[in-house]
């Protein structure tokens, strides 16, 4: 069912009327849930939910009062079970936005299996699915869905052909819908091509922009962690504004961009503000002076110690770390992060903890101190080599120059699954633990940059009495499992 279209076809431009509702008339026949979607009788139903339980409402309140607002992940196959989770979060964990992650077979579009999957849990009576399977429920239980909770709810998956899911999805009452060409492809999946992809979300973005048209703001948030693993800062917020100006040239106008704590506490403030700084340099330079952007904050992606009490250090630290930045939002973690799916409790235990930190440190705010100003100064710059060559690449369109970025290696996105990814860059963490690069692959940074990042590495590699080299990588990537940020060597 998919579209082909190549680089020479893609344009950063909005599709025309024409070009969207003939494909979609495709799209709505890839499951037969398709058939229940009627976009005017939508726009009234999107019309009719309460200002408090839409996302873009709560996101600019939140701006207005300066709140960080907390939200969990959370999704299972059964619908009714999936409310009662759904509920317990927004009671027990004190939860202001709510998610509903979608489960796998969905994400891969493989929708029969999804239904045996579905058949298998009614039988059972508990989840045979890691996720809520929002096509093949389709538009009526998403309603029941969300209008069952008092919070917005958001759709968050991982999907690279996310068409009909967001048919359904805002259809279905949903008022944000996470995702992007380039973040929801490279670090998710191995063989879906860049400019297929881009297209795809090309028309989940045109979607949400007759919705806008219409006068229904759907939020939409690129996701910003990616692989979740050491990555720099410069490539997620690159990334993210590259999405985030794709999503607008469709007429997008409510946008969160998102990143993924990397640990230590100047680099992750720096990089937010970078990230709300560029984000809205661009927008503006386009022309979207009307989109609004707000930010995300990750609470840690990669591995978890496996001792509860130790996982909610890690949880703390990463609820003081989004707090500090002034992220319009943290998105939580679990103390069962290292088991596997939590348990409701759990994950009402992560939202509690994270509530309680971000309440002590409301007042308080170290995105101006000088430090985090020098940092994003250097990451700003950074995500200028990257995007200036994009925009080169592209002699000027963002979506074919992206194409040619990342065929070139100019975006290359450490331990990704894609083959299209060149997968040559490895980032390492200097002496105090900030995420550098240890090998540049092909990403066109300035030479003083490049010295820059050496000088970092050498740093430590001075103060650990060992070269700088790939095995500073492999330690780093272990070290928070271990009880540490740095991978030091065993004495």
């Amino acid at each position: 069912n998919s579209t082909n279209i190549t680089i020479m076809e893609l344009k950063n431009k909005k599709l025309t009327d024409d070009e969207f509702f003939k494909e979609r008339a495709d799209v709505l026949t890839h499951w037969e849930t398709g058939k229940g979607v009627d976009f005017q009788e939508a726009v009234d139903y999107q019309k009719s939910i309460a200002p408090e339980k839409r996302f873009a409402y709560k996101l600019q309140k939140a701006v207005e009062n300066g709140d960080t607002l907390i939200q969990p992940r959370a999704g299972v196959a059964l619908y009714e079970e999936h409310i009662k989770l759904l509920r317990f979060l927004e009671d027990e964990g004190e939860a202001d936005l709510l998610p509903s992650t979608v489960d796998s077979y969905t994400r891969l579009n493989r929708y029969k299996e999804c239904e045996v999957g579905i058949q298998k849990s009614f039988e059972t009576n508990r989840s045979m699915l890691n996720g809520f399977p929002i096509v093949n429920y389709g538009v009526d239980i998403c309603r029941k869905v969300t209008s069952a909770v008092k919070s917005p709810v958001q759709v968050r998956h991982g999907t690279p052909d996310a068409r009909l899911l967001t048919e359904i999805s805002i259809a279905g009452g949903f008022t944000s819908y996470e995702g992007g060409g380039i973040s929801y492809n490279i670090p998710y999946s191995k063989a879906h091509p860049v400019d297929q992809v881009i297209h795809h979300w090309q028309y989940a973005d045109r979607l949400v922009g007759l919705y806008e048209e219409a006068g229904v703001s759907i939020n939409r948030e690129p996701f910003g962690p990616l692989t979740g693993t050491l990555i720099p800062p410069c490539i997620s917020n690159t990334v993210a504004v590259i999405e985030a100006v794709l999503a607008a040239t469709q007429g997008v106008r409510d946008l969160t961009v998102g990143y993924g704590q990397c640990g230590n506490l100047i680099q992750d403030v720096a990089a937010i503000r970078s990230l709300d700084i560029m984000t809205r340099k661009y927008l503006d330079k386009f022309g979207y002076k009307d989109a609004r952007v707000t930010t995300v904050f990750h609470q840690w992606m990669g591995g978890f110690p496996q001792d509860e009490a130790k996982a909610f250090g890690v949880i703390s630290w990463g609820a003081a770390a989004g707090a500090l930045a002034k992220a319009t939002k943290v998105i939580v973690k679990t103390p069962h992060e290292a088991m596997g799916i939590p348990t409701k409790e759990a994950n009402a235990a992560g939202l509690r903890a994270t509530k309680q930190v971000i309440n002590m440190l409301k007042d308080q705010n170290f995105r101006e101190i000088p430090a985090v100003i020098d940092e994003s100064e250097i990451i700003m710059r950074e995500m200028e080599c990257i995007l200036n060559k994009v925009e080169e690449l592209g002699k000027g369109d963002w979506a074919v120059g992206t194409c040619a970025a990342i065929e070139a290696g100019v975006i290359d996105i450490p331990f990704a699954p894609s083959k299209y990814n060149a997968g040559k860059v490895l980032p390492a963490r200097d002496n105090q633990g900030a995420i550098r690069l240890l090998n540049m692959g092909n990403m066109p940074l300035s030479d003083d940059l490049v010295i820059f990042h050496r000088q970092k590495l050498e740093e430590r590699a001075k103060a650990e009495n060992r070269p700088v080299s790939f095995q500073m990588v492999i330690d780093d990537v272990y070290a928070i499992g271990k009880g540490h940020l740095v991978g030091r060597p065993k004495d």
